[in-house]
């Protein structure tokens, strides 16, 4: 499977009504229920083996993550997580082992604000356990962020560290910056957002391509976590922190309010993402692609 050219294919098969107000293509969909707020929905796998170790993870662990990375889109469009849905599929898996991975999906859930509200069951054919889940949240329609956005002067900011989130655990430990995209949303402070799980480099080169802006990220100012090595932090993923661009009059407004760091800043030209010198950073890899390894 190659990720891009099948979506590439797919997207244009979906035909959105007049009320979906935002579609394919970001963190979440966004559809206008006629409420003062949006519906966020988004929906995500996490499937043993690619995901996760399940030989080594526990099952409560992998559930949590499951639901927080859900959660993560809906905190990259300034939102709130409401209700979820859970699917398991699974072949040589007890009840324990499922329950408890339904457990930590809901408990994580619970501690976001959220409910799980339902979803399915079902068999594989081959040994293994893939689940996925749907988030539904909402957002005021004056409120909501998109990765479409960004302007010529902008400076680019991101959340927290960036690298070695497998080796870490951080990739089954993280907490969704759902604190951090609220406070952009309600004081209008970033012009675009998005999360960053595929890869620091791959997710601001979705950013530029959306918001048709050209990146200048500086990886010398790339917060690293700790044992983290730079080529490796750019495109690794699994970071779940927050891309975002905020104009600089209004950075001020975010000195000692949230943990972020500026990386770069936002030029017009040609979409993608260069250093300072104008090197283009896309040449080699760049983030996690589905049939891409």
């Amino acid at each position: 499977m190659d990720e891009r050219t099948l979506l590439g294919q797919l997207l244009p098969l979906l035909h959105c009504g007049t009320d979906t107000v935002l579609g394919p293509g970001d963190d979440c969909a966004a559809v206008d229920t006629g409420s003062p707020e949006l519906l966020l929905a988004a929906a995500d796998h996490l499937i043993a083996g690619i995901h996760y170790l399940r030989d080594t993870t526990p099952p409560e662990l992998a559930g949590a993550k499951l639901f927080n990375r859900n959660a993560s889109d809906i905190a990259a469009m300034g939102g709130t997580p409401r209700w979820a849905l859970l699917s398991l599929a699974a072949n040589g898996c007890g009840n324990e082992e499922l329950l408890a991975f339904a457990k930590g999906a809901a408990l994580a859930a619970e501690h976001c604000g959220a409910t799980l509200i339902g979803g399915d069951v079902a068999a594989l054919p081959t040994p293994g356990l893939s689940a996925s889940l749907t988030i539904l949240g909402t957002v005021k329609k004056e409120e909501m962020i998109c990765r479409k956005g960004a302007n010529d002067g902008d400076l680019l900011c991101v959340t927290g560290c960036i690298g070695n989130a497998f080796h870490s655990g951080h990739h089954l430990t993280f907490l969704p910056r759902l604190k951090e995209g609220r406070f952009l949303a309600e004081h209008h402070l970033a012009s675009a957002m998005m999360d960053i799980s595929d890869g620091l480099l791959l997710d601001a080169a979705r950013l530029a391509e959306m918001s048709c802006v050209q990146i200048l990220l500086d990886p010398a100012k790339v917060p690293l976590r700790k044992d983290a090595v730079l080529p490796e932090a750019l495109s690794d993923g699994e970071d779940y922190e927050l891309l975002f661009t905020v104009p600089p009059e209004k950075l001020a407004e975010l000195a000692g309010k949230m943990d972020f760091t500026v990386i770069g800043e936002i030029r017009s030209g040609t979409p993608g993402v260069c250093d300072p010198g104008g090197n283009n950073l896309l040449t080699g890899k760049t983030g996690y692609e589905h049939g891409k390894y």
